[in-house]
């Protein structure tokens, strides 16, 4: 398993997932504007790494340069914060690791012992996500049955957490226990995460996979006796809305419409109480050059426009269940719209 991120000489070390899956290099991160641009230019992606990658872009700044005064280091860490929050609107774990690193520096004045703590802390967010993993891949897999034919869409495996992934380490996990026949990857466009990560990860787990366009997905359910769709989440809302990718609602109708169980698998930490539904959910629109191009190369009319939203709304009411490290969530468990 390639590490997503990690630190080393308290220096942060992010795999540039853009150039994935033929050529592998990290990103040298000493401050926390590096962190930040790595967020919002994508060369690190997933809700839970977003989150982890956010923690030890806090832990930088605490470090980045000598303060005279609590009060001054106070400050370049509301800043930097601020500069965090703005890389990437909808997944929510960002905005919840940041809380919870900033929420440190009201503990103690002394500017040592701060440093202290938020290194620890950083590194606890990652150790957690570890094994936040470990327990979401295990509930998940107890799931399915044996010969499982699965659908899955963008990336939310090793390479969008800190550990063996959320959905994609469910469908580890269920083919280590001889569960799982054949692995369909949506392609996800714009970026092609599916093709070129979640189909990179499964490659190298010896896990049967095949690649499929997105619009092949429905044909796949009705030929091919599909037994889950399982997609990981950026953000869920109280009543148990889900916003993820784009292209995941069309797959949750298409599983509605054939029968297939629709799986979510998503940490804790994913969770938003603060909103009532997906309608609260503030969408990201991404450049219209992510879509009219690929790899640098433009594949449409000069001039011509596309629309990108870079995830959709999932409603829970088209949810088989929600897999967490504590357990599997129904529709019961969640407000009522």
């Amino acid at each position: 398993m390639i590490e997503t991120l990690y630190l080393k000489d308290k220096k942060l070390y992010i795999l540039n997932q853009k150039l994935l899956p033929h050529k592998i290099r990290y990103v040298l991160c000493t401050k926390y504007e590096q962190v930040a641009d790595a967020i919002k230019t994508m060369v690190i992606r997933g809700a839970p790494a977003i989150g982890i990658a956010a923690g030890y872009g806090m832990m930088l700044a605490s470090r980045q340069k000598r303060f005279n005064s609590y009060r001054e280091m106070a400050h370049f860490l509301s800043t930097a914060k601020s500069v965090l929050a703005k890389t990437r609107p909808t997944a929510v774990n960002l905005f919840w690791a940041l809380d919870r690193m900033f929420n440190l520096s009201g503990t103690t004045a002394d500017v040592k012992k701060l440093q202290l703590l938020f290194y620890k802390e950083a590194v606890l967010i990652h150790n957690e996500d570890i094994e936040t993993n470990k327990n979401i891949s295990r509930y998940g897999a107890s799931l399915l049955s044996t010969k499982s034919v699965i659908i899955t869409h963008c990336n939310a495996g090793s390479l969008a957490t800190g550990g063996i992934g959320t959905a994609l380490g469910v469908i580890t996990e269920a083919y280590r226990q001889k569960k799982v026949k054949m692995v369909y990857v949506d392609e996800t466009r714009p970026y092609l995460q599916g093709a070129r990560l979640t189909a990179f990860e499964l490659a190298s787990n010896k896990v049967p996979a095949m690649l499929i366009c997105d619009n092949m997905a429905g044909f796949i359910m009705k030929t091919r006796k599909v037994d889950a769709v399982i997609v990981g989440a950026d953000r869920i809302t109280g009543n148990g809305d889900v916003a993820n990718k784009i292209g995941t609602y069309q797959l949750a109708v298409l599983a509605k419409y054939h029968n297939v169980k629709f799986y979510v698998a998503a940490p804790y930490s994913t969770f938003d109480s603060r909103l009532h539904s997906g309608d609260d959910i503030v969408i990201e629109e991404r450049s219209s050059e992510e879509v009219t191009c690929i790899n640098g190369k433009r594949i449409v009319p000069y001039g011509f426009m596309a629309c990108h939203p870079a995830f959709d709304v999932t409603p829970n009411e088209l949810i088989t269940g929600i897999i967490t490290e504590k357990g599997i969530l129904t529709r019961k468990y969640f407000r009522k719209k």
